[in-house]
């Protein structure tokens, strides 16, 4: 029987001295899929201006354009997506590779269909939790069949109308949950209240963000009790906006200043914003570095070493890979904390944390939310991402210190940040 073909390996660049850098990034993947999502709702044509071009993006601009959107490039090779919104049809297949907002956001659109909507994803996708999205699009007057699995494959429209109104769902597995029935809500006859019933929202700043790009097109909503969102039914108009910055896929690049005492500057970061990313300046500050953010982007510049530290990062959770491997080269043990809905994320990103920097000999204590971690030197070897994009950026900021690292399957960044290995190897190459 012949032998499986061997992984695709990176080996990520070291750094003897400490990095000086200007990191460029594209825009964030979050404000992308929204935008688009109401783009695709709207009454009138909108233009995304500097969009993430990644699979979850590219998945989603897929996803809309099979429900009726027309999804075009911007004139003159510009990078924008100009969208044209059509009726929401049905009797299509949506590919939601393993993208959540894909997954998440997209059934309540197609719950407007004329006639069924079938989802399915990779294979990875399948144990992510989906039944509180589809029990609440049920509750709502939505047709919706997942065959009592409570995740991929289901099929949801066929009523070409959606009634809306009250709902209560427990979203302590991920507010992606809320933001989808919020996008949509506009669109559902009574529009929609949404009611948290659970342990409290993860990632809430995500919420947030939902909430201020359905107002930027000229959606009503009330988020002005705690647990509770309501979105008013009425026409949503055509945006034209600039995408921010991708700022938790800032992470490594600032978090490569703190590791080899260097400096990176992020031009861009914005001054005021909904990112959960933007909690990398606090972060960073309590880790030792001078975090400086002015008209010119953030930038960091590591100190004479990393600082331990204890935080709970239940609103900021797609940042606790890297801090992890920050938190590997500190000086001194650190805790993170209030991070057990990612164990539902790509894959299981507590255990997968803990097997990779045991795998190379930082001690780790898995708890139930969260990891201890007890810096130690780190030894080579294969670093396992488990088609996780996070899992590849956490490996890179390991392998500044760590020769003879190699990261299995680094294209798996292709999800938020395609050009990653190349922007870490320029990176790394300026002193």
């Amino acid at each position: 029987m012949p032998s499986a073909d061997p992984p695709d390996l990176w080996s990520p660049p070291g750094a003897k001295r400490p990095i000086n850098a200007v990191v460029t990034l594209p825009g964030s993947k979050s404000l992308t899929n929204r935008y688009l999502v109401l783009a695709a709702l709207a009454d009138d044509t909108s233009r995304l201006r500097a969009p993430l071009r990644s699979r979850d993006t590219v998945l989603m601009a897929k996803a809309l354009r099979r429900l009726g959107a027309d999804i075009t490039d911007g004139p003159d090779g510009e990078g924008d997506w100009i969208i044209d919104p059509g009726p929401i049809r049905g009797g299509r297949t949506i590919d939601c590779g393993l993208a959540g907002t894909v997954m998440r956001f997209v059934p309540a659109v197609a719950a407007l269909a004329d006639s069924p909507v079938e989802f399915d994803g990779d294979a990875q996708a399948r144990t992510r939790p989906m039944g509180p999205i589809l029990h609440a699009l049920a509750a709502l007057g939505a047709r919706v069949d997942d065959g009592g699995r409570g995740g991929l494959p289901f099929r949801v429209g066929g009523g070409a109308s959606v009634t809306g109104g009250r709902v209560e769902m427990d979203a302590s597995a991920s507010s992606q949950f809320i933001s989808s029935l919020l996008l949509a809500g506009s669109a559902y006859d009574d529009g929609v209240t949404v009611v948290h019933t659970g342990k409290p929202v993860p990632s809430e700043p995500h919420i947030a963000m939902t909430v201020e790009t359905i107002r930027d097109a000229g959606g009503i909503v009330d988020d002005g009790e705690p647990n509770t969102w309501s979105v008013e039914p009425g026409p949503l108009s055509g945006l034209d906006v600039v995408i921010e910055p991708d700022l938790s896929n800032a992470a490594p690049f600032l978090a490569a200043a703190v590791v080899t005492g260097g400096r990176v500057r992020v031009p861009g970061w914005p001054q005021y914003t909904t990112q959960a990313g933007d909690a990398l300046r606090d972060i960073l500050d309590i880790m030792g570095a001078d975090v400086r953010l002015d008209r010119d982007g953030l930038t960091v510049t590591g100190g004479a070493g990393i600082s331990g530290l204890d935080i709970d990062l239940h609103d900021a959770s797609e940042l606790t890979p890297v801090v992890a491997a920050l938190a590997a080269l500190a000086d001194g043990p650190s805790i993170i904390r209030g991070v057990a809905h990612i164990r539902g994320h790509e894959t299981d990103r507590i255990t997968a944390l803990a097997t990779e920097l045991n795998r190379v000999g930082i001690g780790v204590e898995e708890r139930e939310d969260g990891l201890r971690i007890t810096p130690a030197r780190p030894r080579a070897a294969r670093w396992r991402t488990y088609a996780d994009h996070r899992m590849v950026m956490a490996g890179a900021v390991i392998g500044l210190v760590t020769r003879g690292l190699e990261i299995a399957d680094p294209g798996t960044v292709a999800k938020t940040l395609p050009e990653f290995t190349t922007l870490w190897a320029d990176m790394a190459a300026k002193r």
